[in-house]
């Protein structure tokens, strides 16, 4: 694994020398990724500019753009689709490889394969009915700029197909023939056994839910199949064979998912994080703690986790995040004589415990799909976060209570002075952001690019760190990062639709209230089932898919929607950077450039850590709720 969300997705590459079609193939492949990168590239600096004038007509001219949120709307889903097509061609979309990788390589290449061809599956079955809803959308007009709305809904079948094309030509660039027929034969025959049996599953009503929702997910995600396609196809299985629902509208609920415009935030912040990288505001941020701390026992171990709170607060992107600080720290540590395991193991629970700093993505999808407050979630995130980070800085000064730093130079407090002076314009950024937000200045979406802004000025005039060259490929990672983020909320909000629709949620709350014990009971199962899923589903699908049936019924049991929600997230949190299959824990090894078994030691003490400050939290509301 290269990243959190950069696994390699769709194919293993050939392990023989390429034939003339496959070098065709991939020619092909080059040159449509190629062109791709200008729109993408041209959409996220379009939304850029569209919200930050909104912003700036709204509060400084008094004269608010009546279209902007419009037409910020319908950039968005080409965005979204588009940045999916470049997070297909890349190998960028989440998926699970734990099983997969300890396969045998004839066994792991066909189910590479088998991964590309469900893919392909899905996209061929689904895009009859994109083009159809992009069709229908012809007699609907956008009430502000008076267009057709096909205009936006094109978006869908465009990007379906750009991935469907990308599917077929990495297909082509297999070895071997015979691996890529079987493949193909395989997955025909499956569809079609599932088809044949439709009229037999129908009378078994809600056990359909686990034959879809459970094995087939399980199947395809064990098996290598991205998230969102294994959503996308059992979502697509269920409703074509079990009940009379159009496939129209599946795409219009993943069209509801991914362009819910609260989500625009999602690409804006993960640019933002590179944006800091870039410019030095997080190297900066990271040296002043570093002349603080630095002579202390253990003392850039509590660096790494105070650096990890700033920069998460900057960022929202966890590999952004990651990538930020370790390369600063790292080296440093290790001529201490830090053991690497223990480094990547930190590094891994730092990422955990600050998922729930604001402006993190996570938190601005709970509000998206479950109603609450974003500005409230941003409040109630920073104090949990505080409680991990004491747990984990008990642990590191257990660990290093004996570290020897008679080699190691205090920093005078000029030398601290001048690293506050240089970090204070990078310190001031997250306080400038809360503010702008809890102020009214700009709503959790416009805020980000208040953000951007401060930072390319903080670049080019006080740090003097902007590499213009860099700007293209940090667009484009945007968009292929928030692509393959966005499928997978869009995937997921069909699947929870047809939860809804089969009567799922009704008997799920009653269940759950139902638990003896009630609030407490609730909520200690909440956290194992949050761990599990964050581990396996990651945060953002799992909360799409459970948030809008769960957050209801703790609010009927009295606890808090906020304090939940940071219960839940720093679950997620937990799972999702805990091995052997939390795929952050495997980004954290890769950014690291450290073997993931060595860290697998270390990382359980973190774990336990993190684990008693996330029962702190459930125990006591106030630390989530005491700011709101």
């Amino acid at each position: 694994m290269t990243a959190m969300h950069t696994d390699q997705v769709v194919a293993a590459a050939p392990t023989a020398p390429p034939s003339s079609v496959a070098a065709i193939a991939r020619q092909t492949e080059i040159v449509i990724a190629r062109i791709l990168e200008v729109p993408v590239a041209i959409l996220v600096s379009a939304e850029i500019l569209i919200l930050f004038s909104g912003v700036l007509a709204r509060y400084v001219f008094h004269q608010p753009l009546v279209w902007s949120d419009e037409l910020a709307s319908m950039l968005f889903l080409w965005l979204a689709m588009l940045g999916s097509a470049v997070a297909f061609q890349r190998g960028e979309h989440m998926r699970m490889t734990a099983f997969v990788g300890a396969l045998k390589p004839g066994g792991r290449a066909f189910i590479e394969v088998i991964a590309v061809s469900t893919a392909l599956a899905f996209l061929l079955l689904i895009l009859p009915a994109a083009l159809d809803y992009a069709h229908e959308e012809v007699i609907v007009r956008t009430p502000a700029l008076d267009l057709q709305n096909s205009w936006r809904a094109s978006a869908m079948p465009v990007g379906l197909g750009l991935m469907a094309v990308f599917a077929i030509l990495r297909l082509l660039q297999f070895a071997s023939l015979r691996l890529v027929l079987g493949a193909l034969v395989a997955t025909a025959l499956v569809i079609g056994l599932f088809w044949l049996l439709g009229p037999v599953l129908k009378p078994f009503g809600n056990l359909n839910l686990l034959i879809f929702f459970v094995g087939v997910v399980a199947a395809c995600v064990f098996g290598g199949v991205p998230i969102a396609f294994a959503f996308g196809l059992a979502t697509f299985g269920y409703l074509m064979l079990t009940t009379r629902t159009p496939p129209l509208v599946i795409v219009g609920r993943i069209d509801e998912g991914v362009s819910h415009l609260i989500l625009l935030a999602v690409p804006l912040f993960v640019f933002l994080g590179q944006l800091i990288e870039m410019t030095g505001m997080a190297k900066a941020m990271v040296q002043f703690l570093a002349s603080m701390l630095g002579h202390v026992k253990g003392g850039l171990h509590y660096v790494l986790v105070g650096a990890m709170y700033l920069v998460s607060g900057i960022s929202g992107s966890k590999a952004a995040d990651m990538a930020a600080v370790a390369p600063v720290l790292f080296p440093e540590m290790k001529k201490r004589g830090a053991k690497e395991g223990d480094l990547v193991a930190l590094l891994a629970a730092t990422g955990a415990q600050t998922e729930t700093i604001p402006p993190s993505i996570v938190l601005i999808t709970i509000g998206s799909v479950t109603g609450v407050s974003i500005a409230a979630l941003f409040t109630g995130g920073l104090l949990p976060g505080v409680i991990l980070a004491i747990t984990l800085c008990g642990l590191v000064w257990w660990r290093y209570r004996g570290e020897d730093l008679s080699h190691v130079k205090k920093a005078t407090a000029r030398e601290i002075g001048r690293a506050f002076v240089v970090a204070l314009p990078a310190l001031a950024l997250p306080f400038v952001i809360r503010t702008a937000v809890i102020e009214g200045v700009a709503t959790a979406t416009e805020v980000s690019t208040i953000g951007i802004a401060y930072s390319i000025v903080a670049g080019l005039l006080l740090y003097r760190q902007f590499n213009w060259r860099r700007l293209k490929p940090m667009l484009v990672e945007t968009a292929s990062l928030s692509g393959a983020i966005l499928l997978i909320i869009g995937t997921a909000t069909a699947m929870a639709w047809s939860l809804t629709q089969s009567g799922f949620s009704h008997s799920l709350a009653k269940s759950m209230t139902g638990l003896p014990g009630g609030a407490g009971t609730f909520m200690a199962v909440s956290i194992v089932a949050f761990i599990i899923l964050g581990s396996v589903l990651e945060g953002i699908p799992a909360i799409v898919l459970f948030g809008p049936l769960l957050f209801p019924i703790a609010q009927a049991l009295g606890i808090h929607q906020v304090q939940y929600a940071m219960v839940v997230v720093l679950a997620m949190g937990i799972g999702l950077f805990a091995p052997p299959f939390g795929v952050g824990y495997y980004a954290a090894c890769a950014i690291s450039r450290i073997h993931p078994n060595d860290g697998m030691r270390p990382i359980v003490g973190y774990i336990v850590a993190m684990l008693i400050g996330l029962v702190i939290v459930a125990l006591v509301p106030w630390i989530s709720i005491g700011f709101l």
